[in-house]
């Protein structure tokens, strides 16, 4: 079928060209001319503009839009400014789903379908396909059937439903969203798990290195039981095979473990664009408690140097109250 894809950054390209792959005919826009014309080049239909983007869809039309959040939504309505009664906005971005909850609604109004997909694969979707979770009215996700089919990874076809084949649809506009967004905190919680993991192993062998006796210097209680020169990179791969914490994301670690031990080229500011917040504050507002996943959101805060004013006024009442002089960082 055709779809129209607005938004060719790193994953919205790629889906282009797993649905070109598949027999769908992509009509494409962004506002780069340069991602137009490397996807015109493999065979999509380009456009220069939103106008000519609406104008070469075919009704009834189907957008899909990965976008940043941030921007999603004047561009959704911007969009269906351009469409007509029966025409279908997808949003396949990371966008918060009280927002798709509210376009649709605001869409409905003039007859304009609201489609969310929760979509994970990241940068290896292409090969692997996406995960697609769901968000919309009955008939608009029935008709994109065949899309979601192409982009998902496959499986079991004689399974009932859609689940064992990558895709589902959760229900009503929102539910989408609302499921990848969950799914987006579990991920911030997983990581955290083999982030802290993986760093116990690598001060296993603290036994073995001087330690400051002073006063503001805890002791290494028993130095004797922390002597192992861990390989952590050879840990993560062994974990790879028949272990029961394996996992993609482990795959992917001992992957950036064996190619940078050290981690040289990283400089441990971990990013947060939103979802893990979004997670929480639904915790909080259905009462669930969450304290793994807002742990590792904490830690995400932290790691981009949000506690450092808190951590100064820690070593300023040190100061104050026992004359304690503040040590200089540790360097790795």
């Amino acid at each position: 079928m055709q779809i129209g894809m607005m938004g060719l950054g790193r994953m919205g390209a790629n889906m282009v060209r797993r649905l070109s792959n598949a027999g769908h005919e992509c009509v494409v826009y962004d506002i780069d001319p340069k991602s137009v014309a490397a996807l015109v080049a493999e065979g999509a239909v380009g456009t220069a503009s939103m106008e000519e983007f609406v104008g070469k869809l075919a009704k009834p039309r189907h957008a899909w839009l990965m976008l940043p959040a941030a921007i999603t939504g004047a561009v959704v309505e911007q969009l269906a400014g351009l469409m007509e009664a029966g025409d279908t906005i997808v949003d396949g971005g990371n966008s918060n789903y009280r927002d798709a909850v509210d376009l649709a609604a605001r869409l409905s109004a003039k007859g304009v379908n609201f489609v969310d997909v929760g979509t994970s694969g990241g940068v290896h979707g292409l090969e692997r396909g996406y995960c697609l979770m769901i968000g919309g009215p009955d008939e608009a996700v029935r008709q994109l059937d065949p899309v979601f089919a192409s982009l998902a990874p496959g499986g079991d076809e004689k399974a009932p439903g859609t689940a064992a084949r990558g895709y589902l649809h959760c229900g009503p506009s929102g539910a989408g969203h609302f499921v990848k967004m969950v799914h987006n905190g579990i991920e911030y919680g997983m990581m955290a798990a083999y982030a802290e993991g993986f760093n116990i192993l690598k001060a296993a062998n603290a036994g073995k290195q001087e330690r400051t006796a002073d006063a503001e210097t805890t002791p290494l209680s028993e130095p004797q039981y922390y002597k192992f020169d861990i390989d952590v990179a050879q840990v993560a791969e062994v974990w790879r095979h028949g272990s029961v914490i394996g996992s993609w994301l482990l795959d992917l670690t001992a992957d950036a473990l064996a190619a940078d031990p050290a981690l040289e080229q990283f400089g441990g500011r971990v990013s947060d664009s939103g979802e893990g917040r979004w997670t929480v504050k639904a915790a909080i507002d259905t009462g669930v408690p969450t304290p793994v996943l807002s742990s590792a959101l904490y830690s995400r805060f932290s790691s981009q140097g949000n506690s450092t004013y808190a951590d100064k006024l820690l070593s300023a009442m040190r100061l104050a109250f026992g004359g304690h002089i503040e040590k200089p960082h540790k360097q790795d």
